[in-house]
């Protein structure tokens, strides 16, 4: 959609301007995260606001003439459409939301790999074994490359142990306007979307290979992803349905491998290498994760890990080094809380800052 002066209006614009409405329970219409079902057509600007009951709804009428009137005045919006809806109505009785089943074996479509409408790149972090922090590299790196300015998205595609959710502080199950499309969810800056948001987080998923290749494959073409630079999808560990899935049926421009410098872990890693070359998908890098732990009392630097080990085995195959991002307490704990350290200040995210910032300079995001 253009607008009168020229340039484009986006879902940013919108949430932009809706971000400064209030609402009836305090603060935002965008803190608030009651959006759903957002599109922009031909000047027309149309999404739901999603009320937890019917009172609420009630309530949000200020708020819904509000955003229509903060919405008309953006330079090209000829059309604001708004639908209030809620969970329950106001004698308790549940309003049915569309059936939206995720799992199932996946549905025949297009021979070869397929690219995701809107999404200029898809980028693969994959490890050889679990432990080497290939989740917490996946979330820093989409928050830093956001804040860097990319528009950025992020597939938890770990379904038998999905962590984004938590890492990246959402719980909010993602809403579907017809049973079909599914509404991501935003946050730091990240549209992202997991499995762990679609069930209970102690609920185990007990699904064969077919059920996984049949959620991955719903979560790569029934997100509505929009408009993104790039889209992070963090593969589980190991070589198995979920990468083989990915990179057969998606159009993946490059996989990027995370492990720590010791040697075990360097083992693993070299059979996700030869998976992504047995699958013709180009390995555009290798990062060195808990590299150095630095003590915040008196500066020593301790190598816990060993030092060195993926930068000498990048050299040995012939693939860039991309960085080393070190192991801290901090680190852990920002994930635990659900803030990613790369979306604040300090050390580590810088070291995340200049690993987005040799992604982007080399044209992988």
């Amino acid at each position: 959609m253009i607008q009168k002066d020229g340039s484009h209006v986006t879902r940013d614009d919108v949430f932009a301007a809706l971000a400064n409405i209030p609402v009836p329970t305090g603060g935002t219409l965008g803190q608030a995260d009651l959006v759903r079902a957002l599109s922009i057509d031909e000047g027309t600007v149309r999404f739901v606001i999603e009320a937890p009951d019917a009172e609420a709804a009630k309530a949000l009428e200020t708020t819904k003439v509000a955003a229509e009137t903060a919405l008309k005045a953006i330079p090209g919006i000829t059309s604001v459409q708004i639908a209030l809806t809620a969970h329950t109505q106001s004698h308790g009785d549940k309003v049915a939301p569309p059936s939206l089943k995720i799992g199932g074996h996946p549905k025949p479509g297009p021979a070869g790999p397929q690219k995701i409408a809107g999404v200029d790149r898809i980028l693969a972090v994959g490890s050889g074994k679990g432990g080497v922090g290939k989740s917490t590299v996946s979330s820093n790196l989409a928050v830093a490359l956001a804040k860097q300015g990319r528009r950025v998205g992020l597939l938890d595609a770990d379904i038998y142990g999905p962590s984004q959710p938590r890492m990246m502080g959402v719980s909010k199950r993602p809403s579907s306007p017809d049973g079909k499309i599914i509404e991501p969810l935003h946050a730091h800056g990240v549209t992202m979307m997991s499995i762990g948001l679609m069930l209970a987080e102690e609920k185990a998923v007990v699904w064969r290979g077919p059920m996984l290749m049949g959620a991955l494959q719903q979560m790569l073409t029934q997100v509505r992803w929009g408009a993104l630079d790039v889209l992070i999808v963090d593969l589980p560990p190991g070589t198995g349905d979920v990468a083989m899935t990915l990179c057969q049926r998606s159009a993946v421009t490059g996989a990027v491998v995370v492990s720590t410098p010791q040697d075990v872990a360097l083992l693993d890693a070299r059979k996700a290498l030869d998976m992504f070359n047995t699958l013709k998908t180009p390995v555009l890098g290798l990062v060195e994760n808990m590299s150095v732990f630095c003590c915040p009392e008196c500066g020593h630097e301790a190598h816990i890990f060993g030092h060195g080990g993926v930068r000498t085995e990048a050299d040995r195959i012939g693939v860039p080094f991309l960085g080393e991002l070190p192991i801290s307490l901090e680190t852990r704990l920002a994930g635990d809380r659900g803030t990613p350290i790369a979306a604040g200040d300090g050390p580590e995210a810088e070291a995340f800052a200049r690993l987005a910032h040799r992604f982007i300079a080399g044209g992988m995001a």
